[in-house]
């Protein structure tokens, strides 16, 4: 199971304590296998999570498609919207891409939003 860690509003300080954090608990032997994403604000979040891409994220965990062509196919959803989604999403980290193809391999997206 994958989960990811998203942050929107965080300053610099709290970016730091959770790597500190992770760091301490590496050292104590820990095994630390965490993923943050930070935004700068709930909206650069909203932008990156739209529905039609969580969607993709859904149908991409539990079929993965060798091509974005293909993709775009099976979803019957247009190329270029496609293109620019999936995009959106390796950017963030949350989708791959490698020799086998696309695939959305996380199991829960958490988000911490930071109130002024």
């Amino acid at each position: 199971m994958t989960d990811i860690q998203v942050h929107s509003g965080e300053d610099i300080e709290a970016m730091g304590e959770r790597f500190k954090s992770a760091w301490k608990r590496a050292e104590a032997g820990e095994d630390v296998n965490e993923q943050h994403l930070t935004f700068a604000s709930m909206q650069e979040v909203a932008s990156c999570f739209t529905n039609k891409r969580m969607e993709l994220l859904s149908f991409l965990k539990k079929n993965p498609c060798r091509s974005m062509r293909e993709l775009s196919r099976a979803t019957g959803r247009d190329f270029k919207n496609i293109n620019e989604d999936v995009h959106a999403l390796i950017d963030a980290g949350v989708i791959q891409k490698d020799a086998s193809g696309l695939h959305a391999n996380i199991d829960y997206i958490h988000t911490s939003i930071a109130i002024g």
